[in-house]
């Protein structure tokens, strides 16, 4: 029997329907799938003020309308500091380096370094951070015009420890954060309808307001025709509650036309099922899906169509840091995907762009940080090759 979702793909937003926007809850964990640790408050709560800023110091052309190809990542963009020395704990680390965080940031760079078509929409604090962020995308030619700077919360700040096996835990400050008030009036939604995927996470769905904007979002894109691409990214530890965060995952899965998961979420999402047995996994195959791929890290990945299905191995490389290689996964599919969307119907063509999009990955876990390791179309490439060699 099919596990699709029992709410409507958009629930509270019909046709016409006037949204309200709630105030957001603070947030003080974030998870991993090895370790969670508290977040400490804020030294100093800040208070919401009304009104936003928009981008202004990063790329605010407006897009070509003949741009066919560009995707548009929603949701978190953050700063990460990472001890400068793997394998200890945040107390005994001696210094941090910072960087820019967040998986639909990572993604939207990941998609303009492979020498796509990207643009981001999120927002930041009407601070340091956030305009550095800004910039950032900018530097990395991410077009941020749909970026927001909120002037009474702050970017949010995660610290993240490097452990000898190169795996990750955070310790973040949310109390709130500004990715978490992003409201529905905020949206720019000549961006949304332009693009040809619109990419997504579900840590935006976790609060108001960010939740009706993000759902608004992803409606104004699905009614011009753009596809919807979605990759869970669970952290459970945010949500209130394991059953909360299914049913909050699950409430906008019939929506999607691609969707990317791990193993570990295939378990969570089906409550304990075989996430390798493929009666499972065809369990969250929804009517309208067109590809549900299944990420394996170094072993490569799955994939499910309604027509076929299959597995692509993936490049062995010595691993450094795993950080971003989901998303870097995740923009070398959508980067082909972007250039020529017959592959989905194709499946040699398919393997091909699976094979390119496990090589974004393992180049990845080779450097530290997510956006610096983010590999060229060339370096990609030039991988592929030496690996058939």
């Amino acid at each position: 029997m099919a596990f699709h979702a029992a709410a409507p793909p958009f629930p509270g937003l019909a046709t016409g329907a006037r949204l309200r926007c709630n105030d957001a809850a603070s947030l003080r964990v974030f998870p991993t799938r090895r370790r969670t640790i508290a977040a400490l408050p804020t030294c100093c709560p800040i208070r919401r003020l009304p009104g936003c800023i928009k981008a202004v110091s990063g790329n605010s052309d407006p897009l070509e309308t003949s741009d066919s190809s560009l995707i548009v990542c929603f949701g978190e963009l953050l700063i990460d500091f990472v001890p400068t020395v793997s394998g200890l704990s945040l107390a005994e680390a001696p210094a941090f380096k910072k960087a820019p965080g967040g998986a639909p940031a990572n993604v939207a760079v990941g998609i303009a370094r492979l020498g796509g078509s990207s643009a981001f929409i999120g927002k930041v604090g009407d601070d340091e951070f956030g305009h550095m962020l800004a910039n950032i995308l900018k530097e990395n030619n991410v077009n941020n015009q749909g970026m927001r700077f909120d002037a009474g919360a702050r970017t949010a700040l995660a610290f993240v420890t490097l452990r000898s096996d190169g795996e990750r835990e955070f310790m973040f400050y949310r109390n709130p954060s500004a990715d978490m008030l992003l409201e529905v009036a905020e949206l720019d939604l000549d961006i949304i309808t332009k693009a040809k995927i619109f990419h997504y996470g579900s840590i935006s769905l976790i609060t108001e307001p960010c939740k009706s904007a993000h759902i608004a979002a992803a409606k104004a894109a699905k009614e011009s025709g753009v596809l919807l691409s979605y990759d869970p990214n669970l952290r459970l530890p945010l949500w209130p509650s394991a059953e909360s965060a299914r049913d909050g995952i699950l409430s906008i899965w019939d929506a999607a036309d691609i969707i990317k998961i791990s193993e570990e979420e295939i378990s969570f999402l089906t409550k304990g099922e075989d996430p390798y047995d493929d009666a499972v996994v065809r369990k969250l195959f929804h009517p309208n899906l067109k590809l549900l791929l299944v990420t394996e890290g170094p072993n490569g990945c799955r994939y499910y169509s309604k027509d076929f299905s299959g597995r692509v191995s993936g490049l062995k490389v010595e691993q450094v840091d795993t950080t971003g290689a989901g998303d870097a996964f995740v923009a070398g599919i959508l980067s082909q995907l972007a250039s020529d969307v017959s592959l989905l119907q194709d499946e040699q063509q398919l393997r091909e762009a699976l094979k390119f999009a496990n090589a974004c990955g393992a180049l990845t876990v080779m450097e530290r940080g997510a956006i610096p390791a983010l590999p060229t179309r060339e370096a990609v490439l030039s991988a592929l090759v030496n690996m058939v060699a």
